[in-house]
């Protein structure tokens, strides 16, 4: 059989063999960006042929318009690649894979990618940790530029200590996208919350004897100043014959609200039966979503270790309370989703920009479900109320932390897909109706980076631009002192 021999631009000096026979079935490749949906300002897509071969050679086409690559891998020139979606979008592109075993070529069944009008913010950021229980200190946050494969470093935890003097850091947040405006904790050796807030940096010190603990789990609030948190007695435990290795309860948890101007906090739910976490914020800024499991003690042996025996009875459900920007002041509590009467846990709600839908993460029981095998991304309709598992982007293995775009119409999650063993960002686009395309793993101009890449993508976080403050200069701020002490106060006012 003939091929088309015209180009217009290639990579690597790759052609396309003019004879080969056709395969009957599509090309089995690394990672799989087979009929997926893409946003046309993302960078090239990279991939290889798990099928032994002695070379291969990838043929794009949109028109008239060709890029052909090859090698040991496809890598498109990024200038290439750039003209290529640029003329696909609201289309298909065609991507035809061809094999060459000893003399013979072959060619797989073509696969499209669609290419998007809808553009995805430029940068994600998200922590990079061990799949391992000791050694969390030798972490990092990272940005990383979604439009090509820059990535930087923002937060260096071994630049502040190491072993007995080292400590953890995580839960990064942004106030509506914006690099600026910017939190994260540390834990242990130099613990406090550090907030950068329009060019100026502080650490909080958040301790105080009227809440359960320093701030854990953020949400802002979409404008004002506020912060509110879940407050956490945080613990693990490992399994010994289980398919989850390994259980993050809590033994209380409350949730507060921290203005960042006046340096105040107040607790706004603090029932010792219910468990409070996973703070989220609609849009307009009027109504707090959070989950909260119910569990009363009997007081025969000490909370944590009443939890651990009882695990599989802790059941998150979703509740929300409306919020007065005026007043600062938050209503009471109303049930969303119930998830323990399926008897399931619910957990960590996120809003999708125009405030219709909620996606949230299910699994059997618990609240750190980046640890269970079964856990599941759910959507809630608010309009209509209605849920449904979201099966078009759910996988065998683990699906956990989940943020929306700020257009609404992506959502970069944490999938152990892959090997059941490694978090790694995967993206989707959600139509207006709220369906979900096939998730693509995030592009390395290496395609088998990830498999050799030993650590851990967590939190993955969507942010219009990078963040401009350097590792050196959030370690210089975490090391100084305590902290600024809080003001802890009965109710916040504006």
């Amino acid at each position: 059989m003939l091929a088309m021999t015209a180009l217009l631009t290639a990579c690597h000096n790759a052609k396309v063999p003019e004879q080969f026979t056709d395969i009957k079935k599509a090309p089995n490749i690394y990672p799989d960006y087979t009929d997926v949906t893409i946003p046309v300002n993302i960078a090239p897509l990279t991939f290889e042929l798990e099928e032994a071969c002695d070379e291969m050679v990838a043929r794009f086409t949109v028109g008239d318009y060709q890029l052909v690559c090859g090698g040991e891998a496809v890598q498109p020139d990024m200038d290439d690649w750039r003209e290529l979606v640029n003329k696909a979008v609201g289309k298909d592109i065609n991507v035809e894979v061809f094999a060459r075993m000893g003399e013979s070529w072959g060619r797989y069944k073509p696969f499209r990618i669609t290419v998007s009008a809808d553009s995805i913010d430029p940068y994600i950021s998200y922590r990079l940790i061990s799949p391992s229980y000791v050694a969390y200190e030798e972490l990092t946050l990272n940005q990383r530029c979604v439009e090509n494969y820059d990535e930087q470093v923002v937060v260096n935890n071994m630049l502040c200590g190491e072993e007995i003097s080292g400590q953890c850091v995580n839960c990064h947040n942004y106030q509506q996208y914006n690099p600026l405006r910017m939190q994260f904790h540390a834990r242990q050796f130099h613990g406090g919350t550090v907030i950068a807030y329009d060019g100026k940096l502080r650490k909080i010190n958040m301790r105080n004897d009227s809440i359960l603990s320093a701030g854990v789990y953020p949400a802002w609030h979409p404008w004002l100043p506020l912060i509110v948190y879940s407050t956490n007695k945080t613990s693990q435990s490992f399994h010994t014959r289980h398919m989850n290795k390994i259980e993050v309860f809590d033994a209380e948890s409350d949730l507060i609200a921290y203005d960042v101007v006046k340096n105040e906090v107040t607790n706004i739910e603090n029932d010792g039966s219910e468990f409070e976490v996973f703070p989220v914020w609609a849009p307009d800024g009027k109504t707090l979503y959070y989950c909260s499991a119910h569990f009363e003690f009997r007081d025969t042996v000490s909370h944590g270790v009443e939890v651990v025996r009882r695990y599989r009875e802790v059941k998150y459900n979703i509740y929300k309370k409306s919020f007065n920007p005026d007043t600062y002041q938050f209503g009471p509590r109303e049930l969303v989703f119930q998830a323990d009467s399926l008897d399931k846990s619910a957990t960590l709600p996120r809003v999708s920009p125009d405030g219709r839908f909620l996606m949230f993460t299910l699994g059997n029981y618990g609240v750190f479900h980046i640890w269970h095998r079964e856990a599941d991304l759910y959507l809630l309709d608010l309009t209509s109320g209605q849920v449904r598992a979201m099966d078009e982007i759910n996988s065998p293995e683990t699906e956990s932390y989940h943020a929306w775009s700020s257009n609404g119409r992506w959502v970069v999650f944490s999938s152990r897909r892959d090997d059941g063993s490694y978090t790694r960002p995967f993206f989707a686009h959600i139509d207006a109706n709220g369906k979900g395309s096939k998730p693509f793993e995030l592009p390395q101009a290496d395609p088998d980076y990830h498999r050799q890449f030993l650590k851990c993508y967590n939190i993955p976080e969507f942010m219009r631009g990078p963040v401009e403050v350097t590792p050196q200069e959030f370690a210089s701020v975490l090391k100084a002192s305590d902290g600024e002490p809080v003001k802890y106060v009965q109710k916040l006012s504006k």
